[in-house]
Parts: C-alpha cells; structure tokens; sequence
C-alpha cells in the first residue's frame, strides 16, 4: 500500500531548488504502487504531476494544489540480441547512473549523454539531448501507464513521436501517460560519437581514436566548465540546466541576423528551410554578460544558457530574470526564446515528467 503524505515542499526535490508545496505527495516503487495513488487522486478529483529528478523544473512559488507522484522506479536490466545491447531501465533511475554502466560495459549510444541530471522516465519526454546525441537515437519502447484509465501502455520509437527537445509526452499527450520504463537499444562495441565541436576540440591534436570511456570524462569536463553537472559545492549547479532551447528559425531570418552581424553566426541546419540558432550566442549578443543577475538569479558565470539560483530565490524571482532574457534577444534579433523547464502550479497544474 502507497503512503500519501500532505503538504510536502518541493524546492528540495528540484536543482533549482525553488518552489512551494506540494497538497499531496507519494513516492512508487512499481507499477501497481503508481496505479494506487493514481486512483486514490482520481477519487478526490485532484490533478496529478509525474516527478522524476527534478533537474527540468520550475515550480511556481504557490507550489501544486494536487498529488505530486515523485517516481522511483528502480533497476536496469539488460539482453543481447545480434551486436546491440537492450538497457531496461526503470524511470525512477538516475540518468547519469545508466550512462555510466553502459560506457563500463562498452556499448555506444549514449556516452556524449554524460553528466546529465535527473532520471530516466523524464529522457524520453524532453527527448534529452547533448553534444551530438538525443536519446531517441536509441529508445527502441517506453512503456507508460495511462493515468486517466490505468492502462499499462507500450510504444515504440516511432510512436512517441520525437522532434527536437520533444515528444508526444510533453507535446499532443502532455500529462496522458506516466512512463515507467524506457528500453534503450546500444551498439555493443560501438564507437563513441563525436560529432560536436566542443568534442572534436578536446581531442584535437590526440593521435589515439578516444574510447568511449575518454568521451565521457570529455563531456563530464566540459559540462562542469559550464557548471552543468551537479556539484553541492559548487552554487553555478544551482539551476535548470539549460534554461531556453536553442531556437529554429528559417533560412530567412537566419541570413538577416548573419548580414547584420559582425561576428560569425553560430548555427545548424534543422531541416529543409530551417535554421536552429544558439540561444547562448543570441542571449550574449543582446548584452547579457555571463554572471549577469538580477536579484538572487544569475546568468551562470560559466554558460550564458544557464540561470542560477544564487542563494533564496523564489520563482518569481525566476520568471523575472526568464522574461528578461526572452524581451533583450527579441528586441535585438526579433527571435523569441523558448523555455526548456516544465512549469509546474503556473498556468497549468499538470505535465509531463521532467
């Protein structure tokens, strides 16, 4: 049977660390754990919230005036099949753990995916991604539970409909299903990817083709130069991680900012006729200096993308500096930036996992 415990604070489940109450709160350990509190929510016609490691997450300052499933699904499990290797993780895993074990056992896939916080349920909703890689390169099934109806759900890859920095989770069925597992299919043997500039800087000069295992100290060194892996003694982890996407845009709006521009403009091609900018180089190029602060927020002194919760900094506080940086770009670009955190107790009181 399921604890249901009452008026919980949820800024110490967040790395943002901010936030208020949560009414209810519960913590399964399985499926039939989930379905429980799930119908007990349902009885009393409260809205539910999936929380994994909260790395992903804003919670407005009122907190959540429903049950707040904080989902610690545990064990990975593995199967061979013809040169891959079938990762079954439970979403209550901490992300980091499962890419670890896979660079031990030297299967690549998801190496370039170092350092990343937060749990394996909230990698296929954001379709998390880094330096080259996005998750859904791999994930070959989700499987979920339906929280309307409690129906134990499968889908595979195609199904969940991934784009950048999105699924159907966190897109079209935003709040429909709670994903409990997530398969993952890595190449056994597999060379590591290094696609990404910063990686092919690290290694630049290295006669020796690095191994997985170097890539993922690569990436974990250059994530904490940015103050992107969470470190208790260090205040720049304080934050959501990388706070705006990096916008698309069109091939048109691209060349009108690169015309205008003094400086080489820092892009990708996303497609036919689009353009994905970086919002770091948007965000410096409007005037905000890395360190920058409003208040007890800050630009990271590390990575422009990054807010930082300097110290007592409640949401508002949050959204203020979030609304800063969103009018500064569009006024210099007239490109809008999107947040990457789900928002949670704000406009809507459900979402997906984060």
């Amino acid at each position: 049977m399921i604890e249901i415990r009452e008026n919980i604070r949820l800024a110490p489940y967040t790395t943002l660390q901010v936030g208020g109450d949560a009414r209810y709160f519960a913590e399964p350990e399985n499926e039939d754990q989930l379905v429980e509190a799930l119908r007990w929510a349902k009885q009393r016609a409260l809205p539910a919230f999936m929380l994994g490691g909260g790395s992903n997450l804003l919670v407005s300052d009122s907190g959540f005036n429903g049950l707040v499933l904080h989902i610690v699904i545990a064990g990975i499990s593995t199967q061979d099949f013809s040169g891959e290797r079938i990762y079954s993780a439970g979403a209550g895993v901490e992300w980091d753990k499962l890419v670890a074990q896979a660079v031990r056992d030297n299967c690549a896939g998801v190496e370039c995916l170092s350092g990343i916080p937060g749990t394996v349920g909230g990698t296929p909703v954001q379709n998390v991604g880094a330096y080259g890689q996005d998750v859904s390169e791999t994930i070959v099934r989700v499987r979920a539970i339906e929280a309307a109806t409690c129906e134990r759900m499968e889908f595979d890859n195609a199904a969940c409909g991934f784009s950048y920095r999105q699924s159907r989770f966190k897109g079209s069925d935003m709040g429909r299903y709670i994903l409990t597992r997530v398969d993952f299919a890595l190449q056994l043997g597999g060379a590591p990817k290094l696609a990404y500039a910063d990686l092919k800087r690290y290694f630049n000069g290295s006669n020796d083709k690095p191994l997985l295992s170097n890539v993922r100290e690569a990436v974990l060194n250059i994530r904490r130069t940015k103050g992107m892996v969470l470190d208790k003694n260090d205040t720049e982890s304080c934050s959501a991680g990388s706070f705006f996407k990096n916008p698309v845009v069109s091939h048109a709006v691209y060349e009108r900012i690169a015309t205008a521009s003094a400086t080489p403009v820092p892009h990708f091609e996303a497609g036919p006729g689009q353009v994905k900018l970086a919002a770091a180089w948007l965000i410096e190029q409007s005037g905000i200096a890395r360190g920058f602060a409003l208040g007890p927020v800050g630009v990271s002194s590390k990575h422009t993308l990054a807010l930082v919760n300097r110290g007592g900094a409640t949401a508002s506080d949050v959204l203020r500096m979030k609304e800063f940086v969103q009018r500064r770009v569009h006024e210099r670009f007239g490109v809008e930036l999107r947040p990457e955190p789900v928002m949670l107790g704000f406009d809507v009181d459900a979402g997906p996992q984060e």
